[in-house]
């Protein structure tokens, strides 16, 4: 079906995908697939999405390579392989250049272009969606592929504009870089973004200063370099990797021990701490004990292991204890944890000074740097890893607007309503991917999105071979997910951290959890019996 005009003049076509990350590419190659007319509106010059924008020092997942990449096809699983175990922010945006490229949509995705506006049509169940650089395009379908991750977040801190040097947020950096070499460079921000920045710049820099407020709970790596032999077993054994990815917690082939830390014996549980932390990524995260993030007597004894673990790197006492305070300052893994290569040693070096903001608070940015109790920090160089508006913000500054004008901004006030992470009431033929209430923050990436991509294609080929024009939820189907997600995580020790999971990282955003709890296995279980259903709790007409 081609691209074609309206008699308003308006361009139309089937659906708009905004973005074109790890979600927004699969979705435009799934629609086009089928059949639909598609095209793609992206803000950045090139695909990637998060990976195009962090191009900061030091970028890199925290998932292992083998499963930060569609599993779909054969054909690209064949002819790409990942140099390391973890890949690098830069590696990441070369592989979906590649697939782009391989699947034949850089024709069908615009480039230099923000979404500034899309606006439902109640007469025939159609978006307008308006660009800055002056589309308007006419579509049956909205979906927003921006990501929980796009709205950088800039703390207020007064004397920013009198700054001197040059400062920069980690998620716009410049694509020709920034030099830290015998610069004084300032990292304010100890979450995974400010751990690798830190990382490269402690070597570099004439002096770092790091600005931390909330301590760091960082796992190690363990990175290594991807050989051949290993690669070629990941890809031998796929099929088993793919179905294991759709069926645990985090999207990867590991998930919770079944045993609990608090009915196990103390060299039980420090065995397998030692055997998760040797591991390295995520799985003493979410491959620990099942009673981890539950249980406060559980999660103490993980956080005393780490803490003994950091407490053995770094060479004076009272650094160390800055860096891991006896008291946590949160239940463990209630934030997503950082991975590290170096990162504690960095403390060690006689050109590093650790700010701790809680006890000097950060006053205000003068001409030459910072001043945080009273002291002044001289700078040359200023990085925000101060993070995102997360999940919702990138939604969020899109004036979204559905039925009757009701915008999805001032309809999420109070906090964010869907059904399935994935549509809300009043905004018929709207999707979002890999956001609100979805695994999202709690899963690997492409094992969130690519289940949610298919279940969403496979629902508008659905309409379409049913000759329906709208879909969207019941509103008790939406009150009935809002309330599993509260419920869910309420049995959890997620609500006792000041989170981005929970909204609590941008004043005066709500509290409330913004992910799906239940894990990437139960949501796509649910999804799949909804289907199975006839599209359960939704309204199609």
């Amino acid at each position: 079906m081609a691209n074609r005009e309206t008699t308003q003049g308006l361009e139309q076509v089937d659906a708009v995908v905004v973005g074109t990350g790890f979600s927004g590419i699969y979705q435009l190659h799934k629609l086009r697939e089928q059949g639909f007319s598609a095209i793609a509106f992206e803000t950045g010059e090139d695909v990637g999405g998060t990976w195009y924008w962090n191009c900061y020092p030091g970028a890199r997942c925290d998932s292992e390579s083998h499963y930060y990449q569609y599993t779909f096809s054969d054909d690209l699983l064949r002819n790409w392989q990942w140099s390391e175990r973890f890949p690098a922010g830069s590696e990441v945006q070369r592989y979906l250049s590649f697939v782009t490229d391989r699947l034949g949509l850089r024709p069908h995705i615009r480039f230099s272009r923000r979404v500034t506006s899309a606006t439902y049509d109640a007469s025939d169940d159609h978006w307008l969606v308006e660009t800055d650089g002056g589309d308007r395009v006419r579509a049956q379908f909205c979906i927003m592929a921006t990501g929980f991750a796009s709205k950088p977040q800039v703390p207020d801190i007064p004397g920013l504009e009198d700054f001197a040097g040059e400062w920069h947020h980690t998620a716009r950096w410049p694509h020709e870089g920034v030099d830290f070499q015998d610069r004084r460079v300032g990292v304010m921000g100890t979450g995974a973004t400010g751990v690798q920045v830190i990382q490269q710049a402690a070597p570099r820099a004439s002096h770092l200063t790091v600005f931390q407020r909330t301590p760091i709970m960082a796992m190690p790596m363990q990175q290594r370099p991807m050989d051949d032999a290993t690669w070629q077993s990941y890809i031998d054994d796929m099929d088993n990797i793919r179905a294991s990815m759709r069926r645990t917690f985090g999207g990867f082939t590991f998930d919770f021990d079944e045993r609990l830390a608090t009915e196990v014996s103390a060299e039980e549980r420090e065995a397998l701490y030692e055997e998760l932390w040797q591991a390295g990524g995520l799985r003493f995260w979410v491959n620990n004990f099942m009673d981890l993030l539950m249980d406060e007597r559980a999660n103490a004894t993980a956080y005393d292991f780490l803490r003994r673990k950091v407490h053995a790197r770094v060479k004076d006492p009272d650094m160390a204890e800055a860096l891991c305070p006896k008291t946590p300052p949160h239940p463990f893994g209630t934030k997503r944890p950082s991975l590290e290569q170096g990162y504690f040693e960095v403390f060690n070096r006689d050109n590093v000074t650790l700010v701790d903001t809680r006890r000097t608070p950060i006053e205000r940015v003068t001409e030459r740097g910072i001043v945080a109790g009273g002291v002044e920090h001289p700078l040359d160089v200023l990085a925000f890893a101060t993070g995102f508006d997360a999940v919702t913000g990138g939604l969020a500054k899109i004036d979204i607007r559905g039925r009757d004008g009701v915008g999805l901004a001032e309809r999420w006030a109070d906090g964010p309503r869907s059904y399935l992470g994935m549509q809300a009431v009043d905004f018929p033929n709207l999707f979002w991917l890999y956001g609100p209430q979805s695994p999202s923050g709690f899963a690997n990436g492409p094992s969130a999105i690519e289940p949610q991509v298919e279940w969403l294609t496979d629902c508008l080929v659905h309409m379409r071979r049913e000759g329906l024009r709208r879909i969207e939820p019941t509103e008790r189907a939406q009150e009935d997910w809002v309330s599993m997600c509260d419920q869910a995580v309420a049995e959890t020790l997620f609500p006792k951290a000041n989170s981005w999971y929970m909204g609590a990282n941008i004043p005066g955003k709500p509290r409330q959890i913004l992910l799906y709890p239940l894990g990437m296995g139960d949501y796509y279980q649910r999804c799949s019996q909804v289907a199975a259903n006839g599209y359960e709790g939704f309204a199609l007409a």
